[in-house]
């Protein structure tokens, strides 16, 4: 079972830019997407070249903002959208896949904003996200996959000294919204199993950052402990273009 995850940064601007055949190349059972920027239709019908998936949209309600979507070649069991009410708003940013032994959660973690103006929105999001998952734990095994919006320790970003509490996603308040995911049990698999490499998945448009790999790993799988035993590998696509992003992986046994 060959799970990629990736945000996109527009599924219609990534549409233009070899999308489905990097997805072919990649050859997902699923695919999970972040920040997909469309609606449902748009969606299905950039994606319909990609025969044999069932597609599951969670759009936000402001257009051109936000969203995930998941392409399943296994039907599964359900698709939900998460939790509702606040802090979660209407941005189509969690959906839960239940297959037989586990769930799947695609999310888009919000982010703090210019000058952190939503890290206090942030905090209370991390805490009720939390929640929802141990939720989920209760019943099975859980895999977390998405856009976490946190370098989580410093070996996580190139600059990590200039960024620390003043850029969103290096702030002591998000990395302690990912310690207590971690604490409560889930696995960081990419770290887990490479516990040194230097590795990015997002990278600014600005200063020429990906050509010189100044980069972020803010995307992750995290995967409930029994779980970890099932993974042969996790793997991060820096060479594949097309967004900010590139897309991370997790192949099951």
């Amino acid at each position: 079972m060959k799970l990629i995850s990736w945000n996109v940064n527009g599924i219609r601007a990534i549409a233009k830019k070899n999308f489905i055949q990097n997805v072919r190349d990649l050859d997902p059972d699923v695919l999970c997407l972040q920040e997909i920027k469309a609606g449902s239709e748009i969606v299905t019908e950039i994606a319909e070249p990609l025969q044999g998936y069932a597609v599951f949209v969670n759009p936000a309600e402001k257009k051109g903002y936000s969203g995930t979507a998941i392409l399943s070649r296994k039907q599964p069991i359900s698709v939900e959208t998460g939790p509702v009410g606040e802090p979660f708003q209407p941005e189509g940013r969690i959906q839960c896949a239940e297959y037989a032994d586990y769930y799947l959660v695609n999310v888009y973690v919000p982010n703090s904003g210019q000058g952190l103006k939503r890290l206090d929105h942030r905090k209370s999001w991390d805490a009720a996200f939390l929640e929802y998952l141990k939720g989920l734990y209760g019943k099975k095994p859980v895999i977390v996959c998405g856009d976490m919006n946190v370098a989580h320790r410093a070996i996580d970003l190139k600059n990590d000294k200039s960024n620390y509490n003043k850029t969103a996603g290096y702030t002591q308040t998000e990395i302690d919204g990912m310690d207590r995911l971690l604490k409560a049990g889930f696995v960081d698999i990419y770290r887990d199993r490479n516990p040194d490499t230097e590795a990015y998945t997002y990278w600014s448009y600005r200063f020429k950052a990906r050509e010189r790999n100044i980069g972020w790993r803010i995307d992750y799988f995290l995967i409930t402990p029994e779980l970890k035993e099932r993974v042969n590998s996790a793997e991060i696509y820096p060479d594949i273009l097309g967004s900010d992003h590139c897309p991370v992986g997790l192949l099951l046994k």
